[in-house]
């Protein structure tokens, strides 16, 4: 029952009445407690808040997303107005966190959600999926598909347009960008999974596009998804056969002289021919294939280094190996690469590993320490891509680096 305090102030209360029997077993009278329950009411509240939205942004979450979702469908189905549904992801935001700390992500994550609150319609949704992913339902948009694209073009111009503003944390002004994938709905064509998946493909879409815009859902999407599961099958197949082959690059001093190579990894693919590592790598990383990829490139280059050394006019020469972080990471990595350098009898001061920029961001210190491990067995290092991201001279110093590429 619900009940008020003397100022006035309404409260819940639990209100428990027993009976009280005389000897005949008669009711002579009424026993009844009350209760505040304002505490458990509160704390119902917290995990009912806690089951359906975001903690960090406060926004509904992905279950309350799909209520809402599976809601719309039906009513865009009786009144015949589309409805849309937009993926939305933070271009290169693992880079804030990595450069910048957690506590600046999420506080990026906070503004990002007010943001996108005010740039949609109160009746609209605003969900966070997790990590830098949003979801936005726009609901009760024209009854034609193109002026209800149109809609929809409007206001996704004025999200990337909103996200596109700097943004201030503890002092610091940051810049970032989003990518949004859109797909348009006004009956019950597609479930609410098929909904989700069709957005997050045009999402991938605008990503690949050079980010910061949109896309809109295309069934030739499903096609290229399609080609990449098959390719991933191949490939796992492909590993196992040895289907991958080394190409070399020279790498020469600044007199012109050869002083060594680096190895690039091919796909002589039974059906499509000589693959470049555009056709694959995005494919083995997305799968987790990248690292048995690396340990194969680097069995063929310590084999290869082997054989070098059989031949005096090549003993001199260094190979130089791309490396991923899911490699240099794995636990088993430094006793693999002994045992495959051991077993090939290669000559560990003649190998070079290449990594990139972004892997040692990833964790400076667990990469500081497993270099300069592989270091002191006489592996020499040398960084990719320096200055495409978050560049700094200073954290390079710590590391056991030869050139920059």
């Amino acid at each position: 029952i619900w009940n008020r305090r003397k100022n006035g102030e309404i409260f819940p209360e639990w209100l428990t009445i027993g009976s009280v029997l005389n000897e005949q077993g008669i009711v002579t009278n009424y026993v009844s407690s009350l209760v505040d329950i304002s505490e458990r009411k509160n704390a119902e509240q917290k995990i009912l808040h806690l089951a359906f939205y975001d903690p960090l942004t406060g926004l509904p979450n992905r279950r309350l997303l799909r209520d809402r979702l599976e809601q719309a469908t039906a009513l865009c189905r009786r009144k015949g107005h589309y409805c849309a549904l937009i993926f939305l992801d933070l271009d290169d935001f693992k880079n804030v966190n990595d450069v910048y700390g957690h506590q600046v992500g999420d506080e990026l994550l906070c503004q990002v959600a007010d943001r996108l609150r005010h740039a949609v319609r109160e009746r609209d949704t605003v969900a966070r999926l997790g990590g830098d992913e949003f979801v936005i339902m726009l609901e009760g948009l024209e009854s034609i598909a193109e002026d209800a694209g149109s809609q929809v073009e409007h206001i996704g111009s004025k999200l990337l347009l909103a996200l596109r503003e700097p943004y201030q944390v503890d002092g610091q002004r940051f810049f970032n960008s989003a990518s949004l994938g859109v797909v348009l709905f006004n009956d019950e064509q597609y479930s609410v999974d098929q909904l989700m998946q069709c957005a997050d493909l045009s999402m991938y879409s605008a990503k690949s596009a050079g980010k910061n815009t949109l896309r809109f859902y295309d069934p030739r999407m499903q096609e290229v998804v399609s080609h990449r599961l098959q390719l991933e099958q191949d490939m796992r197949r492909g590993l196992a056969a040895g289907e991958f082959v080394l190409y070399l690059q020279a790498q020469m001093n600044q007199r012109g002289e050869l002083q060594g190579a680096e190895a690039l990894v091919r796909w002589q693919h039974p059906e499509r021919g000589l693959l470049g590592p555009g056709t694959f790598i995005e494919i083995a990383e997305r799968s987790g294939l990248i690292a048995e990829l690396d340990q194969y490139v680097l069995k063929q280059g310590c084999n290869l280094l082997a054989s070098w050394a059989q031949q005096p006019h090549l003993a001199g020469l260094s190979l130089a190996v791309n490396i991923s972080s899911r490699l240099l990471f794995k636990d088993d990595f430094i006793e693999v690469l002994q045992q495959k350098l051991h077993s090939s009898q290669a000559n560990p001061h003649r190998l070079k590993l290449e990594i990139t920029e972004s892997l040692l961001l990833a964790d400076k210190n667990e990469a500081a320490v497993r270099m300069q491990t592989l270091q002191a067995l006489g592996i020499r290092f040398s960084i990719d891509d320096f200055g495409t991201g978050y560049s700094s001279l200073a954290y390079l110093q710590h590391l056991p680096l030869a050139p920059l590429n």
